[in-house]
């Protein structure tokens, strides 16, 4: 990332990846940012309590279509601690939510689980162009990456 402004915005998701693990869920954090720059909107994970359709992505999504118009969420951009699950990618899709830029990927993800010997997930992990092909989408950011792999190995247990 060459701007300021969406690095605070990607360190921002790191920082609610962080307060999710803090809560004892999943670390993950995701922040809606309209076209001017603005924070809109921002979430973690709240899974632990059962409900494993608590995703920051989703809980965004929703929130985009009960609040903006449609040219609203076409130019806005959702920055993430990890790239969307697939469910959390059609949700995107389906709002019409603009760009994703994310700081580590689902293989990233996959890869550091399987390390920590994490069973697989119910649902397959597919990259998010392959559930919604128009969204444009970046990541993974080296370094910020670093930081969420070390939260997912306190979550899971390890060091």
């Amino acid at each position: 990332m060459s701007d300021e402004g969406e690095l605070r915005h990607l360190r921002r998701c790191v920082e609610l990846a962080a307060e999710a693990l803090e809560k004892g869920d999943e670390p993950f954090g995701s922040v809606l940012v309209g076209a001017d720059g603005t924070v809109l909107a921002e979430d973690h994970n709240r899974v632990a309590a059962g409900d494993r359709t608590r995703h920051p992505e989703f809980e965004l999504a929703r929130w985009a279509a009960a609040n903006m118009t449609p040219a609203e969420r076409a130019a806005a951009t959702v920055f993430t601690s990890g790239e969307h699950c697939p469910m959390c990618a059609a949700a995107h899709g389906w709002v019409g939510l603009g760009r994703i830029v994310y700081v580590s990927s689902s293989e990233q993800l996959s890869g550091w689980l399987a390390e920590l010997g994490v069973p697989a997930p119910p649902v397959r992990t597919l990259p998010i162009r392959e559930v919604a092909p128009y969204v444009v989408v970046e990541g993974p950011v080296p370094g910020l990456a670093e930081r969420v792999r070390d939260l997912h190995r306190r979550f899971h247990g390890s060091s």
